[in-house]
């Protein structure tokens, strides 16, 4: 066992009322909380330091992303954290406006590469191999898979640039020639690293990827694996990108800036392709979209409910512009999974772009 290993199993045991208390209460001390929430607290009419159990995190109501949008990243972040603080902000894509901003902490971004790697050997890639990240890049948290892959995994990274807002723009004016004229640059810069023949893995999006297999056929086939992030794929989908792959696995990972899922490879269902949230930090709720505090019975599709509880960024209740199945975990994760997720509308205003 690693020392990875040991991170992941001790995150798996954690109790999830428990982690909860901890999470409130250190970002409500009154001396050492994060601004946000002090300020908050002062327009609540309870006392979050009452609350006792997970399900009770409802009673801050749907997190308002507008803060987000205009609020400074730090004050998300507990006063217990020594300032200056040092770390890097990380941006949403801006599908439905401004970018939302966060701040992660470099425990933060231990937790969710540690997952990352977690998922890699799961899904059976190999360490010390050799990966091309054709992914969105600069304030974008999926960027940072260049050094998951590398440091936590023993990799040799290639990379290029990506930027989704540009193409999410492009289709909101209209302008699909130029946005198919992006995805051809892009395809042309991923297929010259292929092309050189030592790649073994690649990660990208499934729009990508899609695209690279009617582009290049011969070069998706050649690849021991690829790994995708995104809202748009499906069983279909998954079962013609392995056959693509000619023998090559397929990883999956869903989430966004606030918080990831990892494929979970003990599916049984051909039909289903379920996910695991990075507990006890990032949790995921299936829920009724008229009450979005009502899960939805296992089996039913209903909107996803985000709640991140990082000891430095609090996050609880943020509804997804997402719809999934309500995936039951019983017996193999300590918390809900949810399973063949897709946008809950995709409009010209909003669109899902290279994702």
């Amino acid at each position: 066992m690693t020392g990875w290993d040991a991170l992941t199993d001790g995150w798996l045991a954690t109790d999830l009322d428990g982690w909860a208390r901890h999470v409130v209460r250190r970002h409500f001390d009154p001396a050492t909380g994060s601004p946000y929430w002090l300020r908050r607290a002062k327009r609540l009419d309870f006392d979050p330091r009452d609350l006792t159990r997970y399900a009770e995190l409802t009673a801050f109501g749907p997190f308002p992303l507008d803060d987000l949008r205009t609020g400074d990243p730090a004050d998300l972040v507990p006063l217990a954290v020594p300032r200056p603080l040092t770390g890097r902000v990380w941006d949403t894509g801006g599908t439905t406006g401004a970018p939302c901003r966060v701040f992660y902490t470099p425990d933060m971004l231990l937790h969710r590469g540690v997952w990352r790697r977690w998922s890699f050997v799961q899904e059976g890639f190999r360490p010390g191999r050799t990966w091309l990240q054709a992914t969105p890049t600069g304030p974008h948290l999926i960027g940072n898979g260049v050094w998951e892959a590398s440091e936590l995994h023993a990799g040799q990274v290639y990379a290029l640039d990506m930027d989704p807002r540009w193409v999410k723009r492009l289709i909101r004016a209209g302008r699909l020639a130029d946005a198919r004229e992006y995805t051809d640059h892009l395809l042309e810069q991923i297929a010259d690293v292929l092309a050189r023949g030592t790649v073994d893995y690649l990660t990208t999006t499934p729009a990508l990827l899609q695209a690279l297999c009617r582009r290049h056929p011969a070069l998706v086939a050649a690849l021991d694996g690829v790994r995708l992030s995104g809202t748009q794929i499906g069983p279909e989908a998954y079962q013609d990108f392995l056959a693509a792959l000619d023998g090559g696995i397929c990883g999956l990972s869903y989430g966004n800036t606030f918080g990831n899922a990892a494929g979970l490879t003990t599916r049984q269902d051909a039909d289903l392709l379920p996910y695991v949230p990075n507990h006890p930090q990032v949790t995921m709720a299936v829920v009724h979209r008229d009450d979005w505090t009502v899960p939805v019975a296992y089996g039913a599709t209903g909107q996803v409910r985000l709640t991140v509880l990082h000891e430095d960024l609090l996050l609880p209740n943020i509804l997804e512009r997402d719809q999934a199945l309500r995936y039951d975990c019983a017996g193999v994760w300590p918390s809900d999974g949810v399973a063949n997720v897709r946008p809950l509308q995709v409009t010209s205003t909003a669109p899902e772009g290279l994702y």
